[in-house]
C-alpha cells in the first residue's frame, strides 16, 4: 500500500505587499499594449463601445464584422 503524503494548507490570498506592488505599475498602459509596444486603436474599440446596449443574439454580427474588419486590415500587411 502507499502512504498518503502529508496535508498542505491551502494558499490564501495574496498579502497586502504582493497587491500593493501590483497596483504601483509604472506603465499605466493595459497588460497587452505594455508587452507589445502598441496602443489599442481607438477605431478597434468603437465597434463594441455600445455592445452592451444590444441584444446577446445581436452581438454575433458586431464580432463578425470587427473580425472582417481586421482581416482585411492584416491582409495588408504582405502587401508591403
Amino acid at each position: 500500500m502507499t502512504e498518503s503524503s502529508p496535508s498542505r494548507p491551502v494558499p490564501g490570498p495574496p498579502s497586502a505587499s504582493v497587491a500593493s506592488a501590483a497596483e504601483r505599475t509604472e506603465d499605466p498602459r493595459p497588460p497587452a499594449a505594455a508587452e507589445t509596444g502598441h496602443e489599442p486603436s481607438a477605431e478597434g474599440a468603437e465597434p463594441f463601445a455600445d455592445l452592451d446596449q444590444l441584444p446577446v443574439a445581436d452581438h454575433v454580427a458586431v464580432f463578425e464584422a470587427e473580425h472582417s474588419r481586421l482581416q482585411d486590415e492584416l491582409s495588408t500587411i504582405d502587401e508591403v
